[in-house]
Order: C-alpha cells, then sequence, then structure tokens
C-alpha cells in the first residue's frame, strides 16, 4: 500500500475537525512535522505481518444449488479434512460465516463484505482441525449478526428444520439449522445476546456459551468485545463438550483471555447423574410480557423432572434479572456501533487484528442504504445516546455489569446451577418481505430478554431442548458460575440421558 504524505490541506480539514483552530503558517509547520511521521508509517508498511499458519488444504468455497441447500443454511461449501485420529476424528462441522477459514470467502451475511476472503483460520478451526474434525463449509448467519431471528441475511432468510415457514433462531442461523437436521454433527457459531442460544430453543439442539474469554475469539469478526463469545452447537451434550476440551484456553492472542482454569476436561462427569445438585429455578426468568405459556409450562415441567432425578429444585427470586436485558442493551447498542466504525477491530489492545478484514470492511458506509432495518435502528441509536451523552450510558452499563453479576453470583453460592427458558417463546413465523420496519425490527429482537444478561456478566449458560409443544421445541437454559462449564455439563448431561424431549 502506498503511504501518501499528508498535504496542508489535510492538515487543515484535521484542524477543523478538532477545533484546533490553525492559520495558515501553523498549518504549513504541522505539515513539516508530519512528514517524520509519515516515515514511520512508510517502515510499518513495508514490514510483513506475523500471522498464524494456516494449515490442512480446502477449495475456495462454491455457494451451493438452491436444490442442495436445504432451509438456505449454508453460505459456502468447502471440505477441509483435518489431522487424521485425534480427538474429534470424522466430526462433520460448519462454520458461522463470521469466523475466518483461510482461502475462502466469507460475508457475515452483509452486503459490504461479499468478494473477501481470509488470510487467516481463526484459532478454534486450527484447534479443531488439528483434532481431526472435517469442517464442510461456511453457513449463513445474520446481516453483522445482529438479529435473534434468522430473517436478515442479505442471502435470504434461513428456515427452520421442523417448520420451514418459521425462524430458525438467529444470529448463528445456519448453525442452527444445519445442526438442528442432523447435515452436520457440530457447528461453532457466536453468542454476544443469545446468538448460539436463541437457534438453539428455536430448533432443538444443545447450544453453549461458556464463560467469556474461554474459547479464543481469535480471527472471528468481532461485534463487541465485552460480550463476544465464539459458542458450541451439537446434537447433544457429550459431543458439545467433546469439542469445548479441543478449543477452551489461551492462545496468546485474544486479550479477553485472562486467569483460565488449568482443567479443562469436561467429560468426566457426564454419566454421575445430578443427585443432590441444587438447581434454582428463577422466577424472573418466566412470566415476560411477551412469554408463552407452553414455553413456561414446559421449563417448569422440566425442572420437576431433574427434582424426579434427585436434585434439590428450587424456585428462587431473582430481581435484578428483570433488569438484565436494559443493561446489556447500551453496552450492545453503542459498543457494536463503535467497534463497526473502527473496522470491527477498534484499537487499545494487545492481540491478533485481522488486518485484511478491516481492509474489507473500511468503506462499509457507501452500502449502508442496503442494511436491514434492525442494523439502521442500531445505528440510529448509538449515533443518538451516544453523541448526546458522550458513552456514559454505555460506560455506566458497564459498572453495573458487576452488580448484576453480583447478584447471579449470591444465588450461586447456594446453588449450582440457575434455570429458565432460554427464551419466552416458540420459533415465531418467519416476516413477509414487506411486513414493515415495526414487524421487521421487532421479529429480530424479540427473544433475548433471558440470554442477553448473561453475554454482559459472562457466565456460561447453555440451552437445552426440553420439550416439543405444538410441533416445535421448547428449550432450558442452564447457568452457571464462572468456569463451571463440567458441571453446566454434568446437569444437562442427566436430563439429556433420562428423557427423550421429543416425547415430553
Amino acid at each position: 500500500m502506498t503511504i501518501r504524505k499528508p498535504d496542508a490541506q489535510d492538515v487543515a480539514e484535521a484542524s477543523l475537525y478538532y477545533n484546533l483552530d490553525l492559520n495558515e503558517g501553523d498549518v504549513e509547520a504541522f505539515r513539516q512535522l508530519l512528514d517524520g511521521v509519515n516515515t514511520d508509517y512508510q517502515i510499518v508498511d513495508s514490514l510483513t505481518e506475523d500471522l498464524p499458519e494456516v494449515r490442512f488444504p480446502r477449495t475456495t468455497g462454491v455457494r451451493p444449488e438452491t436444490q442442495d441447500n436445504p432451509f438456505n443454511a449454508w453460505y459456502v461449501r468447502s471440505c477441509v479434512t483435518g489431522a487424521e485420529g485425534g480427538a474429534l476424528a470424522g466430526l462433520r462441522v460448519a462454520l458461522k460465516d463470521n469466523i475466518c477459514l483461510a482461502g475462502v470467502q466469507m460475508m457475515n451475511g452483509s452486503d459490504t463484505l461479499r468478494g473477501y476472503t481470509p488470510d487467516i483460520d481463526a484459532t478454534v478451526v486450527t484447534r479443531m482441525l488439528e483434532a481431526g474434525v472435517v469442517v464442510e463449509g461456511k453457513a449463513q448467519c445474520e446481516y453483522f449478526c445482529v438479529s435473534g431471528s434468522s430473517h436478515t441475511s442479505a442471502l435470504g432468510p434461513v428456515r427452520n428444520p421442523h417448520d420451514e415457514t418459521r425462524s430458525a433462531g438467529g444470529s448463528s442461523s445456519g448453525c442452527g439449522a444445519l445442526v438442528a437436521s442432523g447435515l452436520v454433527d457440530v457447528a461453532i457459531g457466536t453468542d454476544q445476546g443469545g446468538s448460539v442460544r436463541i437457534p438453539a430453543a428455536y430448533s432443538g439442539f444443545v447450544g453453549m456459551k461458556a464463560t467469556h474469554g474461554l474459547v479464543p475469539y481469535t480471527g472471528v469478526m468481532p461485534v463487541e468485545m465485552t460480550l463476544d463469545h465464539a459458542g458450541i452447537m451439537s446434537g447433544n451434550v457429550r459431543d458439545n463438550a467433546r469439542v469445548l476440551e479441543v478449543i477452551a484456553g489461551t492462545d496468546g492472542l485474544d486479550p479477553r483471555q485472562v486467569l483460565l482454569p488449568e482443567n479443562r476436561i469436561y467429560t468426566d462427569d457426564l454419566d454421575t447423574g445430578c443427585k443432590g445438585l441444587r438447581i434454582a429455578v428463577v422466577t424472573e426468568g418466566f412470566g415476560w410480557d411477551n412469554s408463552e405459556a407452553d414455553v413456561d409450562e414446559a421449563v417448569q415441567a422440566a425442572a420437576r423432572h431433574f427434582a424426579a432425578l434427585g436434585a434439590m429444585v428450587k424456585e428462587v427470586s431473582l430481581p435484578m434479572h428483570r433488569n438484565g436485558h436494559a443493561i446489556w442493551s447500551p453496552i450492545a447498542i453503542e459498543g457494536t456501533v463503535r467497534q463497526l466504525e473502527g473496522n470491527n477491530y477498534g484499537s487499545n489492545w494487545k492481540g491478533l487484528y485481522v488486518t485484511s478484514l478491516m481492509r474489507a470492511q473500511q468503506n462499509w458506509r457507501d452500502n449502508a442504504a442496503l442494511f436491514p432495518d434492525d442494523m439502521k435502528s442500531v445505528l440510529l441509536a448509538a449515533h443518538y445516546y451516544g453523541t448526546r451523552y458522550h458513552g456514559q450510558y454505555y460506560a455506566k452499563a458497564q459498572n453495573l455489569v458487576r452488580k448484576l453479576k453480583a447478584a447471579y453470583e449470591s444465588v450461586l453460592a447456594d446453588y449450582d446451577v440457575l434455570l429458565m427458558p432460554t427464551v419466552p417463546l416458540q420459533a415465531p413465523k418467519l416476516p413477509d418481505p414487506d411486513c414493515g420496519t415495526a414487524t421487521f425490527v421487532g421479529r429480530a429482537l424479540e427473544m433475548n430478554a433471558n440470554t442477553a444478561p448473561f453475554n454482559a456478566t459472562g457466565l456460561p449458560a447453555m440451552s437445552l431442548p426440553c420439550a416439543m409443544r405444538n410441533g416445535l421445541p421448547v428449550g432450558m437454559m442452564l447457568v452457571g458460575r464462572d468456569f463451571s462449564e463440567s458441571l453446566v455439563y454434568r446437569v444437562g448431561a442427566a436430563f439429556e440421558a433420562a428423557y427423550d424431549w421429543k416425547t415430553l
């Protein structure tokens, strides 16, 4: 890239932008000073970045024809076969299309990234390939991963395998449809407000968002760094735990990863049952304005099933939970847009910046008119509240997260896990293309009252199917203390072993 020296007009424009009140003489003096800075930039431009090695051959990826793309779930098919043998040998995997797979096109559900091809593999991809998985391709996701439904991608809606007129959940929408239909064994999605767990509830599979930072986010297109989680979507608890054993742990490139536990074995206790464990059924997780009676009843019944398995189950009031979504909201709104304005990587942190992705995103405003209405609503809200209050409510919400987390931890001091519905409703109908802004945005953001607080607090949370109602799955969510994934898996595995959720 050619580094152009700033001229007098560039300096004058910067002076106006920052209200520096420079006269012509000042402008020329500063222009000359910047010549030395430009030399440093030229040197940096000439040097080669230290990027992770890409191993394992792959094809560039082909978008399948409609007849070969059930539920419109795939973005591109590209087979990458990992090492022979290994802990995950032969496991068929899909990757959400915000996860870098070197040499394979990626668009993150958006018009602005069409044609971009990453030059690295995300850490989670490298670790799975080294463990023997077969990556079968990139799965569709929602536009910039903003929607919790499955109708906002630039390539059209993803359909629920249980009823193709309904949402598959988002933003890891294609991953959800592929796992629920059995077309892959496991998918890696991402979760900033519920985007692994919402599809799990709508489409009927296991979705785990581990403790914030446990799984490295390196090489995954960020949304908001304090909310970002890479998560595992699988047909059963054991496969989920097996994958977490492989992908968890520090990689030295992700600043989200601090003070991780040394013991990261999650499969040892899966067969020990839940007898004697203490489960808190959170009263405030039920009875939202949009809660469906069938969902609340099915999850309450699941709690009674745990009691029948020997767990101590008790309803517990946790009033602060009702404020959790509101606390998450300014972080998600303002943080997402500030991240986007920084070409999705921002600054002031050490780790791996995917500069090729930053270049591909640098002109996103040129196509902003094509953004779906949910993305437009986030931009408008962030601009208004961020500029009017100068980020103070983002900051206050981050301060309130500590109070919110303390409320959960006060209950978890006496209980092993929290239990509540993953989402208040079953998979709704996909909106009509001409449904109008209110319906389009409402359908995208209506479901994450229970899921979003655990992105803000970072506590591990897993959605598990617990019943079938009206021909559609119902999901319950289990939440544990930081780094208690093995215990969350143990509770989920006990339910899964004892009951067939499709008959409950």
